[in-house]
């Protein structure tokens, strides 16, 4: 095949149908007809002798061909981005660029005030726009309409880029007054009553329940291994409201090591470690590969890194 006979338009159809796998969606965000785009899947399909979307009971589902050409065709679409985008230097001393941001309420409570005090002197006048995990999804992410998210993932679209930050253990907070503190052990430690932290994933939340342990995660898989189970009586996505949870008497809270650092000053609150091994948490930063070459972004990127890094010496 001549690629010069080849229209390269088609790519960028091609890219933004296999992030909608909806052709009214894709014909919209292009500013085309349905028609027109219901045309160029017929020439997609002629081109790469594919079906590439297929109708089936969840709608229109990418081929295998299909989800083998997307991060290709991605990584195509943004070196041209980059080719035709005007070459300019990032000053963050004299920038008010706001950088919109996803993160975690851990890592609201552990980089970000970091991260904060940094910018205040490099760049005074640039702004955060923090969001959470249920405000967005991965297809927002992958349009560029949030600069990063960071977090910990199960799993990540191939696109992505990714960072990894830091690694964190897991530590008890429980009352000064629990009398748990003078006989700790995992017998103990499951006879107590316990607040559950986390926040699962991207896009809105749903309800948890305490038999379903895969959701819950790291520290109730890790007891299921033992073939032990802790009685969760609180569940929150925010790890502030699970500190201030740590000083009723007769709650345990069980959460990533640098958060609880944060009350350690507090002597109504006793930090332990727990009676029982937890795989630790892995904390990523994860872009779309639209913002990879933008001067700003990486200026960016490279300042959290740097703070991550320092908070870890």
């Amino acid at each position: 095949m001549n690629i010069s006979r080849v229209d390269l338009n088609l790519l960028v159809y091609l890219d933004v149908l296999l992030r909608e796998c909806n052709v009214t969606r894709a014909a919209e965000e292009l500013g085309i007809s349905q028609p027109a785009m219901s045309n160029s899947l017929r020439r997609l399909r002629d081109l790469f002798n594919d079906p590439i979307l297929v109708r089936t009971s969840d709608g229109m589902t990418p081929t295998d061909r299909a989800l083998e050409l997307q991060p290709m065709v991605r990584t195509v679409l943004a070196a041209a981005e980059q080719a035709i985008l005007p070459k300019t230097e990032f000053d963050p001393a004299n920038s008010s660029r706001i950088f919109r941001i996803t993160a975690s309420d851990y890592t609201e409570s552990t980089l970000l005030p970091r991260l904060l005090e940094e910018l205040l002197k490099q760049a005074p006048d640039i702004r955060l726009d923090i969001m959470t995990p249920s405000d967005i999804s991965f297809h927002d992410v992958e349009r560029g309409k949030v600069d990063l998210v960071i977090n910990r993932f199960d799993s990540l679209p191939q696109s992505f880029h990714q960072v990894h930050l830091w690694d964190d253990s897991f530590s008890c907070m429980v009352s000064a007054n629990n009398k748990v503190k003078d006989n700790w052990n995992l017998d103990s430690y499951l006879a107590g009553k316990h607040v559950w932290v986390s926040k699962t994933g991207m896009g809105v939340g749903v309800g948890m329940t305490p038999d379903d342990v895969q959701r819950l995660g790291w520290v109730d898989e890790a007891l299921s291994k033992q073939g032990a189970k802790r009685h969760i009586s609180v569940f929150t996505r925010h790890y502030t409201s699970a500190l201030l949870m740590a000083e009723q008497d007769n709650l345990i809270v069980t959460m990533p090591s640098m958060a609880a650092q944060s009350l350690k000053q507090d002597s109504n609150v006793v930090i332990l470690p727990p009676p029982f091994e937890i795989p630790r948490m892995r904390l990523k930063m994860v872009w779309s590969p639209l913002l990879q070459h933008d001067p700003g972004h990486r200026w960016l990127r490279q300042l959290i890194k740097s703070v991550s890094e320092k908070m870890q010496s």
